[in-house]
């Protein structure tokens, strides 16, 4: 497995956050009203609700554990990195073998 090293900042803008939470809002909203609005029994709607939420729940922990996975990476690659410009700093191809 390869590891890419992250750039530090972040490439995303306030428009594509935007974009993505109002996004994320608007299928909530959907989804929540469908279920209220569905003709159904109580316990059925209590029920579907219930994994709608549970959905939402696990995607905000999906999300998090990938981002903590890439912290995880770049941190490591970064640490990999330093080492190698340190060996690559202190090496002088012209120093005669010991």
């Amino acid at each position: 497995m390869s590891t890419k090293t992250m750039s530090s900042t972040s490439s995303t803008t306030g428009a594509f956050f935007a974009q993505a939470a109002i996004s994320f809002a608007v299928a909530v909203v959907a989804m929540a009203l469908g279920v209220a609005l569905l003709p159904v029994d109580p316990w059925v709607r209590a029920f579907l609700a219930l994994g709608l939420l549970y959905t939402v729940t696990s995607a905000f922990t999906l999300a998090k554990c990938v981002r903590d996975r890439q912290e995880d990476t770049y941190l490591s690659s970064r640490v990999d990195q330093a080492r190698l410009d340190k060996l690559l700093a202190e090496h002088d191809p012209f120093k005669e073998p010991a």
